[in-house]
């Protein structure tokens, strides 16, 4: 267990250091001079250059990805050149946000996605199965910010039952459209695995043995089958988790929802690259954090995962 776990890490750390090689590399893909971003477009020739040799930018290349690497390691992102504030400590702010809405969309997925596969499993082929299937497909097939677009229009401005955009503390009316918007999909992923977990496990011998000995359908079902069925799952549920917090770039922004993924946009928009760069690096560290959790949790829990 303990070389697997430090596999694991290592592989993570390697991970890290090419996400931060292609984090600072986005400063020289994006198009624009950052002092120039920082001064303005009226500023002199002078004021520029002496900003470049504050930030660094006159330095070797090798020089400022070794900076940049150093500092970020330390958590040290920088500052934004919009607003002038730390750059995680902005990120730190918006982070609960958006773990709110990745949580409740998520919850509201799995809740609902396991009900319905382990009833259309139950019940195959029938018009139930079907018709769930059917919204499945849709759900998986429909781009979540044009299901956003249309959300916003009908629930919120035409029979305003909603509002649309932004968020009150503890105003979880608010929350309504977003994360139905954003449940959709992963709802849609989790029903159609359920029930293809679930036909395969109650084709199982044991199964048929546990009905033959009279045990009540709805024990077997809960007990016996959806238990077995449940491994496949959890494991798209944790990738799920590990995508919803890194960020809901496209739902924040329909929306303006106070997360990462509005930050992020607004970042992008105003060519702010220490916030760009640090909502990137950001993303990336909870991806990676997840999913090692994750692995690890899977393999204490499934016996059958070989540690090797």
């Amino acid at each position: 267990m303990a070389t697997y776990i430090l596999r694991k890490l290592l592989y993570s750390i390697l991970i890290l250091i090419g996400v931060i090689t292609v984090t600072f590399s986005l400063m020289y893909v994006i198009p624009g001079d950052p002092a120039r971003l920082m001064l303005g477009q009226r500023a002199d020739v002078a004021s520029i250059d002496a900003v470049r040799k504050q930030l660094g930018l006159d330095d070797p290349l090798y020089v400022q990805y070794g900076r940049f690497m150093f500092k970020a390691i330390q958590g040290d992102l920088g500052r934004s050149y919009s607003s002038n504030r730390d750059v995680l400590k902005t990120i730190l702010e918006t982070f609960p946000a958006t773990a709110l809405l990745a949580f409740s969309a998520l919850v509201l997925s799995s809740i609902i996605g396991i009900l319905i596969g382990v009833i259309s499993s139950v019940r195959p082929y029938t018009f139930a199965d079907n018709a769930s299937m059917l919204i499945a497909l849709f759900g998986i097939s429909f781009p979540p910010f044009a299901l956003g677009l249309i959300m916003a229009l009908v629930f919120g401005a035409w029979l305003k039952w909603f509002p649309i955009s932004g968020y009150v503390n503890n105003g979880m009316i608010y929350l309504v459209l977003p994360m139905l918007t954003l449940a959709l999909r992963p709802l849609s992923i989790i029903a159609r695995l359920t029930r293809s977990s679930m036909l395969d496990v109650l084709g199982q011998d044991y199964v048929r043995t546990a009905r033959a000995k009279g045990v009540s359908e709805w024990k077997v079902i809960i007990r016996h089958a959806l238990r077995n069925a449940l491994n496949p799952v959890i494991t798209t549920i944790s990738a799920w988790l590990a995508a919803l917090l890194g960020g809901t770039f496209f739902i924040e922004y329909i929306f303006n929802w106070p997360g990462i993924g509005l930050l992020a946009i607004n970042s992008i928009l105003s060519l702010d690259f220490p916030m760009i760069q640090g909502t990137v690096l950001f993303t990336a560290v909870i991806f990676i954090v997840v999913n090692v959790l994750v692995d690890i949790m899977y393999a204490f829990l499934d016996p059958k995962v070989k540690l090797t």
